[in-house]
């Protein structure tokens, strides 16, 4: 059995999420697996051994909202990311896997060791998916440069290639019973929690609105609106509970709520390519996208709310399979240079 490290970017929820199936699988299939974290989740408590934890490269976000790549890149020139990088062990393993995580990956171009990127991004970058019709070449160049790998496999939306799959599904998702009940789940964590509540408010004053704040230490109500600390647990609860979710153009929260029949509305965040091109994929299964809050685009909710359906998936359980394949595709293989 292999020596695997498995690379976690630590930035956001989606890819510490993601790992809490991946690694119990691996761990079944390593005669020793070491996990990577970097980033600013990098302290996040996991249920599994981490034996790596490292600051890693975070995103720089600009004034405008979004990610500032040009900023994000720059750090590879860090002391902190340069040392980070060169204490880390790569060569001692037989199969390196990264969920965009930049350490590892730069680890392995450094050493000339084969790298597996394993990551939604991955999927993005893929010619076959879906873009945005605005091109942002900063952005996706330096996306394409964040994590290099010697091949890619993705997660999107959609299968749109041969190496691009279905999103993971959290057990403790695909273990719910969901049901419809009168309110709609929000997370827009780009809004402010005042605006956001009057935006709601405005919106409709008899729709029940279950919201999320990052920005909350605690509940409060205002009418109609439940605003709520951000807990997994209970935004998990909340979605599967509720007529629909209004949410950002990430990839987990979305694809969640498609898995579990919900109506779904995406506001992406300005300025983030990422988001850019899973609301280009969102659209293209008929999930409504909104460009904001502003009075124009109100209409546009208000039609989601009043006539808006579920878009149906088939989301399989694969993860297993998908891992077999990689191992079977990669731990044997010699190391090659990287090009």
């Amino acid at each position: 059995m292999p020596r695997i490290l498995y690379a976690i970017q630590g930035t956001g929820n989606g890819h510490l999420s993601r790992a809490l199936d991946i690694v119990p699988l691996l761990q079944q299939r390593a005669s020793r697996l070491d996990v990577l974290i970097s980033g600013p989740g990098a302290n996040t408590i996991l249920p599994v051994p981490v034996r790596y934890r490292y600051h890693g490269m975070g995103f720089v976000f600009g004034k405008k909202g979004g990610v500032d790549f040009l900023k994000t890149f720059w750090q590879l020139n860090s002391a902190s990311f340069l040392r980070e990088m060169r204490a880390l062990p790569v060569q001692d393993y037989d199969l390196v896997i990264s969920d965009f995580e930049p350490v590892s990956a730069w680890a392995c171009r450094r050493r000339r060791v084969p790298c597996v990127a394993l990551s939604h991004q991955s999927a993005v970058l893929h010619s076959a998916a879906p873009q945005p019709k605005q091109t942002d070449v900063v952005g996706r160049t330096v996306l394409r440069h964040y994590a290099p790998a010697t091949v890619c496999y993705g997660f999107h939306f959609a299968a749109y290639a041969p190496d691009i799959y279905t999103p993971v599904i959290r057990q403790q998702v695909r273990c719910l019973m969901p049901r419809q009940e009168e309110h709609y789940t929000v997370y827009l964590p780009a809004f402010d929690e005042p605006r956001l509540v009057h935006r709601l408010r405005y919106l409709s004053r008899t729709t029940k609105w279950e919201v999320f704040s990052k920005h909350s230490t605690k509940e409060a109500r205002y009418g109609n609106v439940w605003v709520r600390p951000v807990s997994g647990a209970a935004f998990t609860d909340s979605m599967a509970r509720s007529t629909g979710v209004l949410c950002g153009a990430g990839f987990e929260t979305p694809a969640e709520a498609l898995f579990l029949g919900k109506k779904l509305l995406v506001i992406p965040m300005k300025n983030q390519y990422e988001q850019a091109c899973n609301a280009a994929a969102l659209a293209t299964l008929g999930v409504p996208v909104a460009k904001s809050l502003k009075d124009k685009h109100l209409p546009l909710l208000d039609h989601w709310l009043q006539h808006g359906r579920p878009t149906p998936v088939h989301y399989p359980d694969e993860t297993a399979q998908i891992l077999d394949r990689v191992l079977t595709k990669h731990v044997a293989q010699h190391p090659a240079l990287l090009v």
